[in-house]
């Protein structure tokens, strides 16, 4: 393999330093952190930085509710949010925060920079605000009255700002992303950001609030504070050492422009059209490329403390460990669509792919060693056909593996791996140690083949270290070698003949009984109810309920309310929030769109039996006709699902 040379700098979405982040949220901080690992083991001198975004009217108003000052509540919470990356064995170089004295100062001098060059002027802003997201929004960009993006509701707002000047810079970066089809990956969240928003037109972005205190301050302009997401993108250079209008540090000037910015696909917009404008305001290179990942998602729908179904890294920790967690949500978040994570799920890949294909491959493979020679591993030269296949996955492996990760696939590179473990396994069938060791004849093929798969074993764990570098540690040692060199990764052979395996080996991973990890999960939830959690948890789950007008009976007895039975159901095209479903109500069936995309895919729709409001005015939305409305609940978080019959009652049942 080639050793590769010169910088590489990696960087994550900071986290916002609103709450605890859960399973979902950690994964990002350890995908980054396996890509950083194996491009230091490729020989790049990386540069790893992720960090806490912690401004904004979101966090103002949780640590007024707190009864702490912001800056009291977010050293808090960004103390928690650099425990758990430090839980996961991430190995960041630079743990930025946006409320550090240098980045402030920076982000006041770009702000100015763009002001005196007409880049950013001062107006009023009037329209709708989502509070979560910290976006603006016109009327025409919400989807069923909520904010696009995260799908919560918006408040109207009404404040003095100022505003960038997208439009200067769009066609520049049009031709930017034709010209450079690797910035943004996948292609889909390309098509999405060419289609939805650059070629429809830009509009000017509000850059500054004056509605709330806890940013940045404008320094020449009392009263506003710059808007979050300008602050928090410029985390990637002030991190560095940018110095806005002055010299900017060594370090900069080596690692700028980014190899690679890892962020969740929701804010692929700001990163891929907010992010590079401001870049070439400012005059500086564009990242070389920007990665939005798919979401980690609950077996039941999207994780929320209201549905009480959130998992976090730290409990998984604490039953599986750190290197299965880190398996997991590695190998199980495919390249493009969201990923599946349950307690379940964790058990099965535990006792299938870490207790079984590794643990017992590592286990019996030095027990035979022991058994047979004393621990000695000695290659004595007896080949057999079946060898050449063991040998070719082996030393094929590491080029795969480096393919993989060049297109960052990193499921699809920890797969490359494991076909050696498997093959190991298999070789074990197919030579039969065992029998082997009843005739003192074949006691050099004996040797040969614990030989190969010592060898074997040492790759398969080198290539391992990225991503579980803990256990990669634990088999080597049991093996007394070290991890092989990434220029020697595809040469079968190199174990030292003669070395001494240890005396006992070590269990790496224990299979699992799947109703006591249950059990102790559910243990865990409980723990997490605990009062030092109550303050989060009374916020979400206290719903303030506003009162409407009074109706009167009469007025309710117009609506025709029934059961209806999902039969078809598909995503409508012109919308990321809509789905279109074919309902059966008795002998009728009705077309009804709804704004539930991000809860439900339209395979997991069919055959439910949901409420329907059947007599409501036909409407189009997204070009597609509505015959009806589903019902749903909607948490203080603007979660969604829908309203079922709790019983198993017929299509066509009134409900009155």
């Amino acid at each position: 393999m080639q050793i590769r040379n010169g910088s590489y700098y990696l960087t994550t979405a900071i986290a916002y330093a609103s709450g605890k982040p859960h399973i979902g949220n950690t994964y990002e901080i350890i995908q980054a952190d396996s890509i950083a690992r194996f491009r230091r083991m490729q020989g790049y001198d990386v540069f790893f930085q992720t960090g806490t975004d912690e401004h904004g009217q979101k966090i103002e108003e949780k640590a007024k509710d707190a009864g702490v000052t912001p800056k009291e509540y977010v050293d808090k919470v960004a103390g928690e949010i650099r425990r758990i990356w430090d839980l996961m064995n991430t190995s960041y170089d630079k743990f930025i925060r946006t409320t550090d004295a240098d980045h402030e100062l920076q982000v006041q001098k770009m702000f100015r920079k763009m002001f005196e060059q007409g880049d950013i002027y001062k107006g009023a802003y009037e329209g709708w605000y989502c509070t979560p997201d910290e976006s603006f929004w016109t009327e025409s960009q919400l989807v069923d009255g909520r904010c696009p993006e995260c799908g919560r509701p918006v408040v109207k707002a009404s404040e003095e700002a100022y505003f960038f000047k997208m439009s200067k810079y769009a066609d520049r970066l049009i031709e930017h992303i034709n010209t450079h089809p690797e910035f943004i990956q996948p292609v889909s969240r390309k098509n999405e950001m060419m289609n939805n928003f650059l070629l429809p037109g830009l509009q000017d972005l509000c850059v500054s609030r004056s509605s709330f205190k806890w940013g940045i301050p404008v320094d020449f302009d009392e009263g506003h504070v710059v808007y979050v997401w300008l602050d928090a993108l410029t985390n990637y250079i002030t991190g560095i050492g940018y110095n806005c209008g002055g010299e900017s540090s060594d370090l900069y000037k080596k690692l700028w422009p980014a190899d690679l910015h890892l962020i969740g696909k929701d804010i692929i917009r700001f990163h891929t059209i907010y992010w590079p404008i401001f870049l070439m305001s400012l005059g500086e290179p564009l990242p070389k490329q920007v990665f939005g990942h798919p979401w980690l998602l609950q077996a039941d729908g999207k994780m929320s403390k209201s549905r009480g179904n959130v998992i976090y890294a730290d409990d998984l920790v604490k039953i599986f460990g750190v290197d299965a967690v880190r398996y997991f949500v590695l190998h199980e978040m495919p390249f493009e669509n969201d990923g599946v994570i349950s307690w379940e799920l964790m058990v099965e890949r535990m006792n299938s792919d870490l207790a079984n294909t590794l643990g017992n491959l590592v286990n019996r493979t030095i027990a035979m060693s022991n058994k047979y020679f004393g621990g000695e591993v000695v290659n004595r030269g007896a080949a057999a056909d079946v060898d050449e296949d063991l040998k070719a996955v082996c030393a094929a492996a590491a080029q795969a593996v480096e393919k993989k990760m060049d297109q960052l696939r990193v499921a699809d590179a920890i797969s490359e791996i494991f076909t050696i473990f498997k093959r190991c396994n298999k070789y074990i069938d197919e030579t039969e140690p065992w029998v082997l060791a009843k005739d003192p004849e074949k006691k050099d093929r004996l040797a040969t083949v614990l030989y190969n798969l010592v060898e074997g074993i040492t790759i398969g764990a080198s290539l391992l270290q990225p991503f579980m570098p803990e256990t990669t540690e634990r088999i080597l040692a049991q093996l007394h070698t070290e991890a092989r060199t990434y220029a020697d990764l595809d040469r079968f052979g190199l174990y030292l003949s003669g070395t001494r395996v240890t005396e006992k080996p070590e269990i790496l991973f224990a299979r699992m009984d799947m109703d006591k990890v249950l059990a102790e999960a559910e243990e865990l939830l409980g723990v997490q109810a605990a009062p030092a959690e109550a303050e989060e948890e009374a916020e979400t789950e206290e719903i303030h309920v506003e009162q409407a007008a009074e109706i009167e009976y009469d007025d309710f007895a117009k609506c025709q309310f029934a059961v209806g039975e999902i039969v078809a159901c598909e995503a409508v095209p012109k919308s990321k929030k809509l789905l279109c479903s074919q309902v059966k109500i008795g002998d009728v069936t009705r077309q009804v769109v709804s704004g539930i995309r991000k809860w439900y895919k339209p395979e997991e729709m069919v055959g439910k039996k949901v409420m329907v409001l059947m007599n409501l005015k036909p409407a189009t939305l997204a070009g597609v006709k509505s015959e009806g409305m589903l019902l749903c609940a909607e948490d203080a978080e603007g979660n969604v699902c829908l309203m079922k019959p709790e019983a198993d009652m017929p299509s066509g049942a009134g409900i009155s």
